[in-house]
């Protein structure tokens, strides 16, 4: 007799051994309340670039809001659904926005989220349709008024955001528009039918709920961001990604900080745009 799948659960390969935990779900199935977990230190920086150029990244229905392209790298820790444990992740992201069939989304539309742990890379692509991908990101280098943070695969070395100038930080500025949340777009291939997809939609990171609060912030006077060109026998599977942040100008920065948050949401209000 085969085994039958539980209403209401939340079930992910394998399925053979019953509901899988994770961020949205518990040993017992329960949820998470993200109320003083995670412990995050962020470094995130903007920077100009030329909007036709960004605009051959954007999926269908989609148009670049403004020619900004956004580095973070976040340093997670004492998470709650990984028994204390922590991860690291480096994201894109371009100011985009969605015209769906129920009107438009502003927001920032994520390009691709480097993870250095495959739990949440896999929980995150399969239930929320992040554009997740693996890589190796060490602890941020930390020196007065400077942070250097990277990204690299099997010994390659990819990515560097530098940040210097920390100090106080200034008062924050209003943003261009106002953002909706993170804008996702999920493509998950039909199995034995290359170029046709099981699933294919827009997808939102509502930018209200959840639990966070900033417990430090500190402006950066400037950043750069650094890209190393790869071939092939360097990042296998992530050259194409590489090489073509690569070949996006970067103007001047807009924005940098490092920031120190707890709290958070376990993302149960990921909603598919239609």
């Amino acid at each position: 007799m085969s085994y039958a799948f539980l209403p209401a659960m939340r079930y992910r390969m394998p399925t053979h051994f019953g509901p899988m935990p994770g961020p949205r779900q518990g040993p017992a199935g329960e949820r998470y309340e993200c109320r003083d977990d995670p412990r995050q230190h962020i470094v995130h920086a903007a920077f100009a670039a030329p909007a036709d150029r960004l605009a051959a990244f954007m999926p269908p229905g989609f148009r670049v809001a403004r020619g900004e392209l956004h580095a973070t790298f976040c340093y997670m820790t004492e998470i709650a659904w990984l028994a204390g444990r922590g991860y690291n992740t480096f994201g894109i992201t371009i100011p985009a926005v969605y015209a769906g069939a129920d009107g438009s989304v502003a927001g920032d539309l994520m390009l691709v989220l480097w993870e250095n742990m495959a739990d949440p890379i896999i929980s995150g692509r399969e239930e929320l349709g992040f554009s997740k991908l693996y890589c190796d990101l060490p602890p941020p280098m930390e020196t007065p008024g400077r942070l250097l943070c990277r990204a690299s695969w099997d010994g390659c070395g990819f990515a560097a955001l530098r940040l210097e100038g920390l100090g106080a930080a200034a008062p924050a500025a209003e943003p261009a528009a106002p953002s909706q949340g993170l804008l996702h777009y999920k493509y998950v291939p039909r199995t034995g039918a290359p170029g046709v997809a099981d699933a294919e939609y827009a997808v939102l990171t509502p930018a209200a709920g959840g639990h966070l609060r900033v417990e430090r912030v500190e402006a950066a006077a400037a950043a750069t961001l650094d890209w190393r060109r790869s071939s092939w026998e360097d990042l296998p599977t992530l050259h194409h990604i590489v090489d073509a942040l690569a070949d996006v100008p970067l103007g001047p920065c807009l924005a940098a900080s490092a920031s120190v948050t707890r709290g958070a949401k376990d993302l149960s209000d990921q909603c598919i745009l239609p």
